[in-house]
């Protein structure tokens, strides 16, 4: 894996725990100096203390509009080469029964809050002439739907649009700046306390999963899919009608809540 030049410096987004830790630990180990953005102080200082590169922590609730931009604010000046897009969380259960403030809390930090920043740093990498974005979706944004998650898959597939329409737009411009969206399936982290439930299959390590999506990225690489069972189910999905990929879907979250 390629090596940071000397003061390259990596945001990193929900940085507190799972994947984006990792991400954070990955950028950290090949020279890139790190930026940590969670709301978890506490999480953030003791990662802090395992880098061997320059940290700085911001603690911020990206579901604040206001919080996003000044996150942006205080690093805008700083040679910003990476921008990760790693804060969010699910919930699962009947879109009818879940509470609507959690849902409009849900998309404030998955759809937003990924907005907001990859706007403010896209604009920031095209006048620099550098820099990469990885937007971290799921496998859940490639799929047709996600019933029992339905808020959930729905903000997954904004983030995937938006990451390969954004790709399209600066490749036709022949820019060197690249954007990418990671859709992993299902990993070991936090993700299943937050939502209220369980994986109905094996997952990847966060460690696994961070590698190879920084790997992929400083490839420039779109639509980043670590290799799994879920690579096979997003083609099978081509293939397979919608009413029969959401029906097996269902199923699985089912499984889920048990």
């Amino acid at each position: 894996m390629k090596r940071a030049n000397s003061g390259e410096v990596a945001v990193i987004t929900g940085a507190s725990s799972g994947i984006g830790r990792e991400i954070a630990l990955v950028l950290d180990s090949v020279g890139y100096d790190t930026v940590l953005v969670a709301r978890r102080m506490d999480r953030l200082l003791a990662l802090s203390e395992r880098m061997k590169n320059n940290t700085t922590i911001i603690c911020a609730d990206l579901s604040e509009q206001s919080e996003c931009e000044r996150v942006f604010e205080e690093v805008c000046d700083e040679n910003v080469q990476i921008m990760v897009n790693c804060a969010g969380f699910g919930a699962v259960g009947s879109f009818s029964e879940l509470p609507l403030e959690r849902e409009l809390q849900m998309i404030d930090v998955n759809v937003k809050a990924v907005h907001i920043l990859t706007k403010l740093f896209l604009k920031k990498f095209k006048e620099q002439g550098s820099g990469r974005i990885l937007n971290v979706a799921s496998v859940a944004g490639l799929m047709p739907g996600g019933p029992l998650m339905a808020t959930y898959y729905a903000t997954k597939a904004y983030v995937c649009s938006l990451t390969e329409s954004i790709a399209a737009e600066l490749k036709s411009e022949k820019s060197p700046v690249t954007v990418s969206a990671l859709c992993p399936g299902p990993v070991d982290t936090e993700f299943c306390d937050v939502a209220g439930a369980g994986f109905a299959m094996k997952g990847l390590t966060p460690k696994e999963c961070a590698m190879y999506a920084v790997m992929e990225t400083l490839k420039g690489k779109t639509i980043i899919i670590p290799p799994s069972v879920m690579k096979a189910a997003r083609t099978a999905s081509r293939f397979v009608p919608s009413a029969v990929t959401l029906s097996v879907i269902s199923k699985y979250q089912n499984k889920k809540l048990n």
